[in-house]
């Protein structure tokens, strides 16, 4: 559809550009037949003046003097009327290089034109089978739809943005959390390897304790019976 909607916009800008070619054509065909128009009225001019010159030398051919300053008058007027013929040929010439250039132009848009005619015969559809009032109507519409289209695509990728630096720094925190919990661990396990370590210190000096008392509960019956052998003795 934006292919379409493209392809109908360089239409309307083509055929904007071929009605505009036709009006240059047309003005440049008209420039070009009062140009005709008025070289032929100043061929006609020349030889009538060239018939009334030769009259003229006819009837007053009194003298070679006279004659002779007419005829370098009339070569003078001759070679300025050459001069402006010929400047006049060349904006002919330069006219018709225009008009081919123009024509040439003009059948190129036209081609373009019956290209893009199916948009054209597509877009008329629409309009016969929506609300729209005419084609710029449908074109205001697909403008205001590209531009909503681009801002839910920034909002998108201003979403997908915001998701990734979500994603980032949910990944950031887990790896610190993760690195928490090891260290954790690590002094979860040195603690219960000093309370294992501490209990069997704890057996070990327990037992020493059980020790000590026996052997003080032995010293306290040598001591008891050395007492009582004491006692008799002094007895």
């Amino acid at each position: 559809e934006e292919d379409s909607t493209n392809s109908f916009i360089c239409l309307l800008k083509k055929m904007k550009e071929v009605r505009l070619m036709e009006k240059v054509v047309e003005e440049k065909e008209e420039a070009f037949r009062e140009r005709m128009e008025a070289l032929a009225e100043q061929w006609r001019d020349l030889h009538a003046r060239r018939a009334q010159l030769k009259a003229h030398v006819v009837r007053s051919g009194s003298t070679v003097k006279e004659n002779e300053r007419l005829r370098t008058q009339a070569l003078k007027k001759a070679k300025e009327e050459k001069e402006q013929n010929r400047k006049k040929e060349s904006e002919l010439l330069g006219a018709k290089m225009d008009l081919e250039a123009l024509t040439k132009q003009h059948q190129k848009l036209s081609k373009k034109l019956l290209k893009y005619s199916l948009f054209k015969r597509y877009l008329e559809n629409v309009l016969e089978n929506s609300q729209f009032r005419d084609v710029e109507d449908v074109i205001s519409f697909y403008k205001a739809l590209v531009r909503t289209r681009k801002d839910v695509a920034q909002s998108q990728w201003g979403h997908r943005q915001l998701t990734e630096q979500a994603a980032v720094l949910l990944r950031q925190l887990r790896a610190e959390r993760e690195a928490e919990m090891l260290q954790c661990r690590n002094e979860l396990l040195q603690l219960k390897e000093a309370l294992g370590r501490a209990q069997r210190d704890i057996l070990q000096w327990e037992g020493r304790w059980a020790e000590l008392q026996d052997r003080a509960a032995r010293k306290a019956m040598e001591l008891k019976s050395l007492n009582m052998a004491i006692h008799s003795l002094f007895q």
